[in-house]
């Protein structure tokens, strides 16, 4: 089956080439030259990858990728004309995948979009009946248990909590805050320190099968990741 990309980028001309790229090494093209038009074709064409400009009229694409990034894993990559680590640094945190600056090559930039295709496709979690599977990892959402084939993981609530809404947003990051917003509310007493206390001694349990499931991206946040 075909793959869609969404191409949402005001610079008609660079976007019309991307399309071109794509489209010769097979892949269905959809372009957006504003925001609010990138987000009725996403809901749309319900594409397979989103190239995502950062500045957009109408609705910027940090806007435009927080909407997206709501109710969609698909693979995000940003494209800039700032090279500054702040943009960066935000787009990431946001939930995109990649940032690229411009000016860039054509080919890199399809690379990366098979490189990420390829692997959204490959590690995306799987929801059965028996549970969410990521990677060796299995976790009962009705039971708080998680397993790694027929052993179970020893977790405390909130550690499970932690791991599932990692597992469910798999390969995107999230900063201190986004991950106590989450699983711990606003609301609810707490320190988002924790988040950090809480990330270790995960990490500890699952180091105990040698899964190296949790990364560090430094300056933005934590991921969860199985490749």
């Amino acid at each position: 089956m075909m793959q869609t990309v969404l191409i949402i980028e005001d610079e008609v001309e660079l976007a019309e080439i991307l399309g071109d790229y794509l489209e010769v090494e097979g892949y269905a093209v959809q372009i957006a030259f504003d925001g609010e038009k990138g987000l009725e074709l996403f809901e749309i064409c319900k594409p397979d990858m989103v190239l995502l400009d950062i500045m957009l009229p109408k609705l910027d694409g940090m806007a435009v990728c927080k909407k997206i990034r709501a109710t969609s894993e698909i693979p995000i990559l940003m494209l800039s004309a700032k090279s500054g680590e702040m943009d960066k640094v935000i787009s990431l945190g946001i939930g995109a995948d990649d940032y690229v600056t411009k000016p860039f090559s054509p080919l890199e930039l399809v690379a990366r979009v098979k490189a990420h295709l390829r692997r959204y496709h490959k590690s995306a979690p799987v929801i059965k009946e028996d549970g969410l599977t990521v990677g060796k990892l299995i976790l009962h959402k009705e039971s708080y248990t998680a397993k790694v084939g027929e052993e179970e993981l020893e977790l405390t609530t909130k550690e499970y909590e932690v791991l599932y809404f990692f597992a469910s947003h798999l390969n995107q990051v999230f900063t201190k805050e986004q991950i106590y917003e989450n699983v711990w509310g606003m609301n609810e007493y707490g320190d988002i320190s924790s988040v950090a206390v809480y990330i270790k001694r995960i990490r500890e349990k699952l180091n105990l099968y040698r899964l190296d499931y949790i990364k560090t991206v430094w300056g933005v946040g934590y991921k969860l990741s199985v490749t």
